[in-house]
């Protein structure tokens, strides 16, 4: 099993390329290009809050010469910017660990989400050695998205130190 491989966690997903995907806190593109490639005939919103990482997706845009993302710099825990019910799946990937406040991240994700849209959440396992010192539990977050009205769709291991969750509005 690899470090963590966002083609094969993606292959978790199952899908269609024309889709409408947000990733939430994007940072430099490890996820957003992946999926932009998945999503051919979609369209990915790279979201993050720091303009850096956003200069340099935009520059590996030009790079891999890929047109179907449009970076946003946006803070998620207040408003992704992007419009209710507009997105069929919302990636949150080594995010939920940085955050104040998860359930404002949780609500903004089911906001966007279309009816029957999927959320993906990866984020560090407890007691592995390599991460952040503060790590969120999949029991945590599955609490809390349900708490929120989201169904448990599926739990898996993301990568050797990473678990994945599949939740659905």
């Amino acid at each position: 099993m690899a470090f963590l491989d966002p083609n094969k966690v993606l292959k978790e997903l199952n899908l269609k390329k024309d889709l409408v995907a947000a990733d939430f806190g994007c940072g430099s593109g490890g996820w957003v290009l992946p999926l932009a490639q998945i999503l051919k005939d979609g369209k990915v919103y790279a979201i993050d809050i720091l303009e850096e990482p956003l200069s340099a997706l935009r520059s590996k845009m030009k790079t891999f010469k890929i047109s179907n993302i449009e970076p946003t710099k946006a803070d998620v825990e207040k408003s992704s910017k992007l419009f209710d019910n507009s997105c069929n799946l919302v990636l949150i990937t080594n995010l939920l660990f940085e955050v104040d406040n998860i359930s404002n991240v949780l609500e903004e994700a089911k906001r966007v989400l279309k009816d029957k849209g999927q959320l993906l959440i990866v984020d560090w396992q407890h007691g592995s050695s390599l991460g952040p010192e503060k790590k969120i539990s999949v029991d945590n977050i599955k609490q809390a998205a349900e708490k929120i009205g989201f169904q448990f769709k599926k739990e898996f291991k993301a990568g050797i130190y990473h678990w994945g969750l599949i939740i659905v509005k």
